[in-house]
């Protein structure tokens, strides 16, 4: 009985439907197989770059997975809280909650009223964390994302207890020139930021990113030095701080933090 026609048009459809069908049962397994390790490795490189953000490792200090969950563990608290209130949300486990994925999820999220940082959507629910020292909260870090001049930048904001004072700031995902925009994820520029003011004595969110350089914390307080070559890139920093910072954002629940029995004890 002759063989199969190895040249013959069926042949060739049925050998490439058949090995596609064994290549995507591996791909499969290897995704499922691989989850868990890979929601692990995320938690990991977010609770990283809060360590580093709080000042509590070296921007450029390498971390172990034991490190970074010795450290986090030790210092940091995570909490929900209700964006349009402020107020803590009890009886959830902040640190699964996933905040860029209920962004896009109508049920947990709501359209953004127009802003220059052009945000589209706002969770209902953010994530605060809290470095805590003998009980009481020391820095906040609140997570930041707006657009730049080609991309959608993710990063970080760190306060001081006084919910104003800056004591740093990270993007750690963007699309920005190399050399231009990219540079906001420069150290040096980066430390520009500590010492800096987010709120105006009125209240009013004045950090911003100016074209130039900006003078010392001390004299300037709300500017910052603007990335040379991008200044569409230095808006939408700008923008971004003032979205997130403002009444849409983390406005309500700072105001919480800041007022009169607030938020300042970790409990």
């Amino acid at each position: 009985m002759p063989g199969p026609n190895l040249n013959s048009t069926g042949y060739i459809v049925g050998f490439a439907t058949a090995l596609c069908g064994v290549c995507a049962i591996f791909v499969a397994s290897a995704a499922v197989g691989l989850k868990e390790k890979q929601e692990i490795n995320k938690l990991l490189d977010r609770q990283e770059k809060v360590l580093k953000v709080a000042g509590l490792a070296e921007a450029d200090e390498y971390l172990s997975s034991a490190e970074i969950k010795s450290r986090y563990e030790a210092s940091i608290k995570a909490r929900l809280v209700n964006l349009e209130t402020g107020e803590y949300i009890e009886g959830e486990d902040a640190e699964a909650f996933d905040q860029r994925k209920a962004t896009k999820d109508p049920s947990q999220s709501k359209a953004a009223p127009a802003n220059l940082a052009q945000v589209t959507r706002v969770p209902n629910k953010g994530v605060v964390y809290q470095v805590i020292d003998d009980g009481q909260v020391k820095t906040l870090v609140l997570p930041i994302v707006g657009n730049g001049l080609w991309s959608t930048m993710y990063g970080f904001l760190a306060l001081e207890p006084d919910a104003n004072t800056i004591a740093g700031i990270t993007f750690y995902e963007h699309g920005e020139t190399p050399g231009l925009g990219g540079e906001v994820e420069n150290p040096k520029w980066q430390a520009l930021w500590p010492g800096r003011k987010a709120f105006d004595e009125s209240g009013d969110v004045a950090i911003e990113v100016i074209k130039g350089n900006a003078g010392p914390p001390a004299q300037d307080p709300y500017k910052v030095d603007g990335l040379s070559g991008a200044t569409i890139t230095s808006r939408g920093v700008s923008a971004t701080l003032d979205f997130w910072l403002g009444k849409t954002g983390y406005g309500p629940y700072l105001v919480r933090f800041r007022g009169p029995g607030g938020a300042r004890s970790s409990l």
